[in-house]
């Protein structure tokens, strides 16, 4: 399923002109403390971080954004006009509590598009990002998206926040107290119940909007209606990192529970500035969680018994076996999943394709092999029929239907 993932969004980058970038597995911890923000919860509690020889202090990669946009300016891509297009496939590392869909290591795919403020390249990133889920096999799917606005605007709204949130620092969980003084725009982003009526009462962001964050974000939501892509326009949604500006997005999925967001993204106009390049380089990109991606598809073939194996071939004694080796690759180069069984009891080989998840089974011993005949038993139900060589493959493929 990995490979299959990975192959997938290789055809849609190739699609849509991405081009693929490798950054390294560690960067010096100063990249992300300017880049993702000192007060964001990735900085403060979740690197993975140590000192090299000479002192300077190393970081695994928690995102790959401050990465991608730190080897954009180092190749001075900065210096060639255009719009740069760009993907990565690989392991980020964050020191968190493991759950369902979040790990230590875990796997991201991700894009960065590079060069432009329009709203047109928002709405075609976040176009990609669906189509590599759609042809992934992804049904479902929420796509929330918000404005955070330009720096102006959100520095009077934060400002706002500061001063509301101020009178009811009491009422809000820990981690929230604290948020509330350093960093109060993710105090909305809040998933602990006790925070909610507290975060109901707040102005929403769209209050504070200039005019031009107002306009690029009409526009982009008037280009994703004009895809016929459906969308919920979601003033809470300010993400995590400090480098957002103006469009945010996530794309939720029911399948994963309470860790129901499958990607995220969001544009991120002034970060190459801040790492040091010269020229003003607006991007916006995504990153979709492979880990999380991979369980919604197997939930989802588990429940239509897609991706299940086929059959599972009970040969029964040494003459079978020689049969069903050739039975086997016969019915493979038909294009379906064969396990074939050497265990000589029924009982027992019954049992490891039960194990094995397998739709049928195969039973083939001297007798069927004497009549061209085999039992062929579906192993949900439990019935059990007759038939033909040349019909094993066209009945099991039935049961697709």
């Amino acid at each position: 399923m990995w490979n299959h993932v990975d192959s997938v969004a290789r055809s849609v980058f190739r699609t849509f002109n991405y081009q693929e970038i490798r950054t390294p597995v560690f960067e010096e911890t100063a990249l992300f403390a300017r880049g993702v923000g000192e007060e964001t919860d990735i900085v403060s509690k979740e690197m993975y971080s140590f000192d090299d020889r000479d002192g300077t202090s190393l970081t695994l990669r928690p995102e790959n954004t401050a990465s991608v946009i730190r080897a954009y300016i180092e190749h001075r891509l900065d210096q060639i006009p255009g719009l740069k297009k760009l993907y990565y496939i690989g392991p980020m590392f964050r020191r968190e509590r493991p759950q369902k869909g979040r790990y230590r290591q875990f796997y991201q795919i991700g894009a960065e598009a590079i060069g432009s403020d329009s709203p047109v390249i928002d709405a075609e990133v976040i176009e990609l990002a669906i189509e590599i889920l759609q042809q992934c096999g992804v049904k479902g799917w929420r796509l929330l998206i918000n404005s955070v606005g330009d720096p102006e605007s959100r520095k009077r709204y934060v400002d706002v926040l500061r001063e509301r949130l101020a009178g009811v620092k009491d009422k809000l969980s820990p981690d929230n107290q604290r948020r509330s003084e350093t960093n109060p725009l993710r105090v909305l982003d809040s998933k602990e119940p006790q925070d909610e009526p507290v975060i109901e009462a707040l102005p929403s962001i769209h209050e504070y909007l200039n005019e031009a964050c107002r306009a690029h974000f009409a526009r982009v939501c008037e280009l994703l209606a004009a895809r016929g892509i459906p969308y919920e326009v979601t003033p809470r949604l300010v993400r995590g990192l400090d480098y957002y500006t103006k469009t945010t997005f996530e794309i939720r999925h029911g399948a994963l529970g309470a860790q129901n967001s499958i990607l995220g993204g969001g544009r991120y106009n002034g970060l190459a500035e801040l790492l040091g390049s010269r020229v003003a380089a607006p991007g916006i990109g995504f990153s979709i969680g492979q880990d999380r991606l991979v369980m919604t598809i197997e939930e989802a073939l588990s429940k239509t018994g897609l991706g299940r194996l086929d059959l599972f071939i009970a040969a029964l004694g040494d003459a079978a076996v020689n049969h069903c080796a050739q039975l086997a690759a016969e019915l493979r180069r038909s294009g379906l999943s064969v396990e074939l069984s050497a265990d000589p009891k029924l009982k027992r080989a019954l049992e490891t394709a039960n194990k094995t998840g397998a739709r049928f089974t195969l039973i083939v011993g001297d007798n069927e092999i004497a009549a061209g005949t085999y039992a062929l038993k579906e192993m949900e139900s439990g019935n059990q029929n007759v038939v033909a060589r040349d019909a094993i493959a066209a009945a099991v493929r039935a049961s697709r239907q």
